[in-house]
Formats: structure tokens, C-alpha cells, sequence
């Protein structure tokens, strides 16, 4: 597991993070990982992590199911990354967020085993749930990289990556661009995954990808924390 970088360690007692601790897989990773893996391996994918994130243990590998959460990576190679959730691909994304992290950075993060991103939210209300914030400070494998702000409807290029991908429910590649912005900053590529959705209070909601194949390869996290 990855070591915290720079970023404070959330308190052990802080009851969001409580509700969302797997305990630590102790089965042997595998030097090489599972065709799903090896496939997005080739492009410059999204990996992350958060300020207690990293003391987080492994998710089970439950089976794709019905109530799974689709989860989508994508940016131009020269660009920043986005990242939009729904609930089925042909689904309008419940959450979609530009990411302050360029995806050139992103081939560091695949060579580390857990790769995990957070979100964390500060606002002091329970009016809404966690995921309807829309400030939050962005974490990458332990490493604070800057604040985002979620849209409320999506850009241009952001329906036209939507569009594209409505009958794919998981894969990786380089998506054709919608304008001209694909020579200047290189392709278009794309994750996508299935990713098991708890919550574990009205403060905390996690995604861990569902890897379909069983075989090893990195894990990918996502965590919606809101604190007081």
C-alpha cells in the first residue's frame, strides 16, 4: 500500500471513515494482472487516495450485479481528467467533476497498487446528501491536488464522451474528439468501470471497481467524505 505523501491523517475516531473500513486483504497481489487490467494499463488512467484514505483496507471483489454503480475516467492526454458516475450507462450522470489532475500524471499512479481518489466536502450542512456537494477538495493517493467544483449539466464534450459510451458498460480506450482540441492535446481516452457503491453514513459514500475476472491488478477507489 502506498505511503501518505503530505497530507494529515484523518482521526481514527472520525465516524464517516469508520463506516467505510474494509479490513486488509492478505491474499498475494499478482505480478500480472487480468485482461481488464492489462487493456486499461495501456492508457493514462485515473488513481487516487485521500488523507486517511490510504488506511482504508481492500474491498471484497463481489460479483457485478444489478445495483452496481458505472463510474467513467476520461480526459484528453495533455488535459486534466474528469470523472462522471451513473447509475447505468444509459443513465444522465448523478455526478460529474473535472478533477484538478493532468492526465499525464496519471501513469505514475498506475504503478502503484491501490489507487484511490477523494473527495472531500466541508460544508456543515445535512440538507443534502454527500455526492449533491458541490465544492470539494480533491486527494490522489494521499496527495492533496486541488479543489474541483461539480457541474450542475454537462459541457459539450462531456455529453459527446457520454454519448459515445452509452452501450459500454466496461472497457478503456481513445474515444474519436468532438472538435479540433484533440490534436492540440492529444487523445481522448476513456475507463470505464463497475464500481460496488456503500454508504456508510449520510457523511460517507465509497466506490470500490468491481474486477470482473478475479485476477489481480490495481484497485480503484473512490470516497465522497464530508467533515465539520
Amino acid at each position: 500500500m502506498p505511503s501518505v505523501h503530505s497530507s494529515p491523517c484523518y482521526p481514527m475516531e472520525n465516524p464517516a471513515l469508520l463506516s467505510l473500513l474494509r479490513p486488509a486483504s492478505k491474499e498475494k497481489r499478482s505480478k500480472s494482472s487480468g485482461g481488464f487490467f492489462r487493456m486499461f494499463k495501456l492508457f493514462p488512467l485515473l488513481t487516487s487516495g485521500c488523507k486517511m484514505v490510504a488506511l482504508l483496507g481492500r474491498p471484497r471483489r463481489p460479483q457485478i450485479g444489478d445495483s452496481a454503480t458505472t463510474g467513467t475516467i476520461f480526459g484528453y492526454r495533455k488535459g486534466r481528467v474528469s470523472l462522471a458516475i451513473q447509475d447505468d450507462p444509459h443513465c444522465v450522470p448523478m455526478f460529474i467533476i473535472e478533477l484538478p489532475l493532468l492526465t499525464s500524471l496519471l501513469h505514475k499512479e498506475m504503478a502503484s497498487d491501490v489507487i484511490r481518489i477523494a473527495l472531500e466536502s466541508e460544508t456543515k450542512t445535512h440538507k443534502k446528501k454527500v455526492m449533491e456537494e458541490f465544492v470539494w477538495a480533491v486527494y490522489c493517493n494521499g496527495r492533496k491536488i486541488g479543489y474541483s467544483i461539480r457541474r450542475k449539466q454537462m459541457s459539450e464534450e462531456e455529453l459527446h464522451v457520454m454519448q459515445l459510451l452509452r452501450g459500454v458498460s466496461m472497457g478503456a480506450g481513445v474515444l474519436p474528439s468532438q472538435s479540433e482540441k484533440d490534436s492540440a492535446d492529444g487523445e481522448l481516452t476513456y475507463m470505464r468501470a463497475r464500481f460496488e457503491r456503500v454508504v456508510g453514513s449520510k457523511d460517507s459514500e465509497a466506490l470500490y471497481m468491481i474486477n470482473p475476472d478475479g485476477a489481480g491488478g490495481p484497485e480503484l477507489s473512490i470516497f465522497f467524505v464530508r467533515v465539520h
